[in-house]
């Protein structure tokens, strides 16, 4: 069984580190979906037992209020308008089985433990050890929530929010709070020529090295052929590293990765690509910045979600394209928060509506654009490899380019 993680500290490689969440008090709550920013719901406020949780638009009404109280080594959750507990339907053990409400009775899968991950949390069954997700990955209003196998996938990430505080509907970072803006460039600790990519797997630290492309990498202009500095493979964590000039094409992640406090003083190609062919996918970019983007700075070629948060990005053209015209087309997800973006800049993000992409922002700060010429979403009509993509408009639409007026601020 899983064991809760929230609010302990853990040895590490030897190195004594501390958990980013602290696990939480118990209390009134909207759980919020990570990849959608929608709340787990008692569809219509029903009252009766064997209902299926739903996600939806959160409202702060009291059908996505849920009481957290203690109970097994975990947490039970009781539904504001029916005081009834969530569970897993039949006790089932098995993958897919639908969550619901339920008579409370104190049983194991009616227990649920918050692990935590990244700054939010897995919410994990403690009969079945499945985690809190929705019907096939679902970011859709009325979505089913059940069980499945726990993995990255964005859609089994949940952020908490207090019941009394104003409901959202975009992801959060974190569960309370409002992130710090994102600190200052950092100085290089010496430099490395690369001459060919470095593959990672694992973790790799590079301690603010910068990395620079050397050889046949490329010139760090736009040309498509050039080669990457860092190539991820799914699962990798690459951190502490400053991409220099040439920057050729960045970094390529194969399948899920994480970025941490990654540098690019002079954008090439891209900064990095995420490619992969998994829906459930993730490339989460936490911490760092970007300069001198001629065009784009993250490129999002295969499915899934990218996770952008704690970045500051000054001189580019967007800092984040989902593909138009790549060889597959796919629905693509983006989550901005947290992002301090300084002209020029032509945009925040361009998606594909046709494909169902969606773009989410929260905690967004422009800097020095008075007349407020950068664009925080573009919408775009994706079209077959050879063809180029027309733009099709731009702004919230509560549907794809997800975010309020009080998201954006200028300064």
């Amino acid at each position: 069984m899983i064991g809760t993680l929230a609010g302990v500290a853990a040895l590490v490689g030897g190195v004594f580190t501390g958990v980013s969440n602290a696990a939480p008090a118990p209390g009134a709550y909207r759980i919020v979906n990570g990849a959608s920013g929608l709340c787990l719901t008692v569809p219509g406020g029903s009252t009766s037992d064997g209902v299926q949780l739903t996600l939806s638009a959160c409202t702060g009404a009291s059908n996505q209020t849920w009481t957290l109280s203690t109970q097994g080594g975990g947490y039970r959750l009781t539904a504001g308008n029916s005081g009834k507990c969530a569970g897993v339907k039949d006790a089932s053990t098995s993958a897919g089985k639908a969550v619901q409400q339920e008579t409370c009775t104190s049983a194991a899968s009616q227990t649920w433990e918050l692990v935590t991950s990244g700054s939010n949390y897995r919410i994990v069954n403690a009969n079945s050890d499945k985690c809190l997700n929705t019907k096939d990955n679902s970011t859709s209003s009325g979505a089913l929530v059940q069980q499945n196998s726990c993995d990255s996938a964005a859609t089994k990430q949940w952020s908490l929010q207090p019941a009394g505080s104003q409901p959202t509907s975009t992801p959060t970072t974190t569960p309370t709070g409002t992130p710090t803006q994102p600190a200052g460039w950092p100085s290089p600790n010496g430099s490395q020529a690369v001459t060919s990519t470095i593959r990672v797997s694992g973790t790799l630290d590079g301690g603010l090295k910068r990395y620079y492309a050397s050889g046949n990498m490329g010139d760090g202009g736009q040309s498509e052929s050039q080669k990457p500095i860092f190539e991820l493979a799914n699962g990798a964590t690459l951190r502490n590293v400053i991409i220099g000039s040439p920057g050729a094409d960045g970094i390529h992640c194969l399948g899920s990765c994480t970025l941490q406090n990654v540098w690019w003083e002079d954008v090439g190609e891209d900064a990095a690509t995420l490619l992969g062919s998994s829906s459930s996918q993730v490339m989460t970019i936490d911490g760092g910045g970007a300069r001198s983007a001629s065009d784009k700075v993250f490129q999002h070629n295969g499915p899934g979600t990218m996770i952008i948060r704690n970045f500051q990005v000054e001189n580019f053209g967007k800092l984040y394209r989902a593909c138009g015209n790549c060889t597959n087309s796919y629905q693509r997800h983006v989550q901005m928060s947290n992002i301090v973006a300084t002209s020029p800049g032509k945009a925040l993000a361009g998606i594909n509506t046709n494909w169902g992409d969606t773009a989410r922002f929260s905690n967004i700060t422009i800097k020095n654009d008075p007349n407020r010429k950068i664009v925080i979403c573009e919408k775009y009509k994706g079209v077959p490899k050879g063809s180029e993509p027309t733009k099709i408009g731009e702004g919230a639409d509560g549907t794809n380019c997800i975010y309020s007026s009080s998201d954006i601020r200028y300064q």
